[in-house]
């Protein structure tokens, strides 16, 4: 099922919309020590990652621009290079006239927002998000919670936007969010009309 079957989002002045991403594939981040980090398409389900191949322009992407490009291996994203601090990388997928691009991010501890569309927590390794569009703080109408433990469920904003997730068991977490921009992109002298965000916010709760 292809993200676009279950986007129904608007990005306006200051208030961003985003429906849920069921059985839909979005690109996560794991690190574990001692190994490279890994990039996967998938819906977070165990061996269940998609093939790589169609995504374009796969970078890690860091304040300054972008950084190292991954290797494939095994339908996994492998980043051989260690990353200080959270980690993010960003994929495009041409789909027809459409356009997904996927920010990925593993790690909680940075409370600046790199990617174009981020969930920020509003304390160092804190369990309150903000999503933040192209530096600005916006609000989504909800955020998709993912567990390595097959527990998951639906945030919903507060009054300022914030959500707040209680990792009360140890497991990996994804936090989804997705929306469709107003405004156009060219990609590979394409222009795509149709532009979809992605965002992911991976972290681990230890035993």
């Amino acid at each position: 099922m292809t993200p676009f079957n279950s986007l129904r989002a608007a990005l306006g002045l200051g208030a961003l919309l985003a429906l849920p991403m069921a059985q839909a594939d979005y690109l996560w981040l794991e690190r574990n020590a001692g190994q490279p980090a890994k990039a996967y398409l998938s819906e977070f389900q165990p061996g269940e990652h998609l093939d790589l191949s169609k995504l374009l322009e796969p970078a890690v992407r860091l304040a300054e621009g972008k950084g190292e490009v991954p290797r494939v291996e095994a339908n996994a994203y492998l980043i051989g290079t260690p990353v200080t601090g959270d980690l993010r990388l960003q994929a495009k997928l041409p789909e027809g006239d459409n356009l997904v691009i996927y920010e990925a991010k593993e790690g909680r501890s940075e409370t600046k927002a790199v990617n174009d569309l981020e969930l920020v927590p509003t304390t160092p390794n804190g369990n309150t998000f903000k999503l933040h569009w192209k530096g600005s703080v916006v609000s989504a109408s909800q955020v998709n919670v993912y567990t390595s433990e097959q527990w998951n469920r639906t945030l919903k904003p507060a009054q300022d936007g914030s959500v707040t997730l209680d990792p009360s068991f140890p497991a990996r977490y994804v936090l989804e969010v997705t929306a469709q921009i107003n405004g156009a992109v060219t990609l590979e002298g394409k222009r795509y009309e149709s532009v979809v965000h992605v965002a992911t916010l991976s972290f681990d709760v230890p035993r």
